[in-house]
């Protein structure tokens, strides 16, 4: 029996397992949105929402585990010094899965959206932003 057995094995081995959650972890903190299967999803979500609570701790040893993870020294500076103080104060929840209505083409695997629930502004809109400014000044003189 199965009981009290957490997480998912994906039919895959341990070591292809960790690789793909790492992988995903990097891509979602990365790109703070990304495509894929629900299972993978809700597995990826306990992975990011630790390394979020590393990045609420911001020490020295909560940096080193999140290096452990990641393996990426930018991304671990951007995870601590950006996505992190985004979420001071809060009490978890930094993740959302958002349910796709139509399943992958070929197995029919149901997808959904898993991003993080406080996202940066776009640079297009901080663009946008900057432009505006100068031009209404313009005007007015």
């Amino acid at each position: 029996m199965r009981h009290k057995k957490s997480g998912r094995k994906f039919n895959r081995s341990a070591s292809h397992r960790k690789a793909m959650l790492r992988n995903m972890v990097r891509s979602l903190l990365t790109y703070e949105h990304i495509r894929t299967t629900e299972p993978k999803a809700k597995e990826l979500r306990s992975s990011c929402e630790k390394l979020i609570t590393l990045a609420l701790r911001n020490d020295l040893h909560s940096r080193r585990l999140a290096y452990k993870t990641l393996e990426n020294h930018g991304l671990v500076k951007r995870l601590f010094d950006e996505i992190g103080p985004r979420y001071e104060g809060g009490g978890g929840g930094y993740t959302r899965i958002i349910k796709l209505a139509e399943p992958r083409k070929g197995d029919c695997a149901p997808m959904c959206i898993i991003e993080l629930t406080k996202r940066a502004e776009a640079p297009a809109e901080e663009a946008a932003a900057t432009t505006e400014a100068p031009a209404e000044e313009a005007q007015e003189a």
